[in-house]
């Protein structure tokens, strides 16, 4: 039950930055989707940081803290299902250049950005 609890603050505060963002970066439901692909973006690369972190140090008192902030934090705030939801949009709508372009660098940067993330980790250690 503690760690269903750890998950769920850290999806919740993960959510509200999402949100934050989103307002930052809004969205019109036309062309490219700048605030989702931001999202999952920073995302990917904090999750870099905070698993590159926690490969060298983890211990067994940091497992809550593994949930809370991957699983959860990072888990809030990513947007896969809207990320798949405008794909979908993309495709609807006969966008097949947004939706190509929007699939690839999201993939493609996404591994890049947790790569990053984790060596920007490992030199700052």
């Amino acid at each position: 039950m503690k760690q269903l609890l750890i998950v769920f603050i850290g999806g919740g505060i993960g959510t509200v930055f999402r949100y934050l963002l989103s307002k930052l970066i809004p969205y019109s439901g036309n062309g490219f989707p700048w605030s989702t692909f931001s999202t999952n973006l920073i995302g990917c690369f904090i999750i870099g940081i905070i698993s590159g972190y926690f490969l060298r140090t983890v211990s067994n008192d940091q497992s809550d803290m593994v949930l809370f902030s991957t699983i959860g934090l990072c888990g809030g705030f990513t947007t896969f299902s809207t990320y798949a939801y405008e794909n979908l949009n993309l495709l609807k709508s006969g966008d097949h250049l947004n939706f190509l372009i929007y699939t690839l660098i999201s993939v493609i940067l996404g591994i890049i950005m947790v790569y990053l993330g984790m060596i920007i980790n490992k030199h700052f250690h």
